[in-house]
């Protein structure tokens, strides 16, 4: 396993982390203060400042991605809603591809209309289908653009809101059903927030293997959690073993960044620059 304690070569700031302190070219600007060579934006953070502004200042400092966030969201109540969730993936694609990222990560949506409280249906069954249907819909686009799309599973806690796929295994199932020859172009983020519990993670993990293993988030889980969304911790304050976890997928082939991705009220109250400078701090001592 690469020793992390002596720099944090392999850290990469999920721009979301700061998202409340700064905007996304000060996070770039930041960023490279410290030397942390990696970030994975947000599409709104992009377009706020500008997709070519961005493109153009990750060149200047040689900030590198190690994923973008996010496509998905692929459930709709009608055929109208499909066709435009397919539309907006292209256009992410083709953010991601502006941008030179590694994958388009996919948070891939549940039951339409639960986000803000109203689902249209409750047929989890239905919203899975149309998962597995629009991630074939984009990943024939994605290939011939050559932007890889990796299926993030949340933790079962968002499974009515965010993603109806909510355990690795069922993201590899996809992966296998979708991308049977492993060619690269479809595989898994791994964020140890939504999986750590998961009892056959190691397993998992294992049979991902260097070609769908293609991004590795961290942060922590506290006790107690107060705020199932907004109140992750950070690396070394609650209970998931992230040395350990990232033992496995350096085991299973991954040599990419580790992704420090922090929602929290706690940290987004605190200065930007202790934030950045805490995610250094531990992300030499504990991950």
């Amino acid at each position: 396993m690469r020793d992390f304690s002596r720099s944090h070569e392999w850290l990469s700031i999920n721009t979301a982390t700061v998202r409340k302190q700064w905007p996304l070219d000060r996070i770039i600007d930041e960023c490279a203060k410290r030397g942390i060579r990696a970030i994975s934006p947000w599409r709104d953070q992009v377009a706020e400042v500008g997709l070519d502004k961005i493109a153009a200042l990750l060149r200047a400092t040689s900030i590198t991605l190690s994923g973008y966030c996010r496509g998905g969201f692929f459930p709709a109540s009608d055929a109208a809603g499909l066709k435009a969730a397919i539309n907006d993936n292209i256009k992410a694609i083709d953010e991601a591809k502006t941008l030179d990222a590694p994958c388009l990560v996919l948070v891939v949506g549940s039951l339409p209309g639960a986000l803000s409280g109203k689902p249209v249906h409750h047929d989890i069954t239905r919203a899975r289908n149309e998962v597995r249907d629009g991630i074939a819909a984009s990943l024939e686009y994605a290939r011939k653009v050559g932007m890889p799309l990796a299926i993030e599973p949340l933790h079962p806690m968002q499974a009515a809101e965010r993603a109806c796929v909510n355990t690795l295994e069922h993201a590899l199932d996809l992966c296998d059903e979708l991308d049977p020859d492993e060619t690269g172009a479809l595989g898994v983020a791994v964020d140890m927030y939504h999986v750590w519990w998961d009892p056959k993670l190691q397993q998992q993990i294992t049979r991902a293997g260097k070609m769908r293993l293609l991004a590795f988030h961290v942060c922590d889980w506290l006790i107690p959690t107060r705020d199932l969304l907004n109140d992750r911790g950070m690396m070394g304050d609650g209970v998931i073993e992230l040395q350990k976890a990232r033992g496995w997928v350096e085991d299973a082939g991954f040599a990419g960044f580790a992704e420090v991705e922090i929602f929290s009220g706690h940290w987004w109250a605190q200065p930007g620059g202790d934030v950045l400078d805490t995610c250094i701090a531990r992300h030499r001592a504990t991950v």
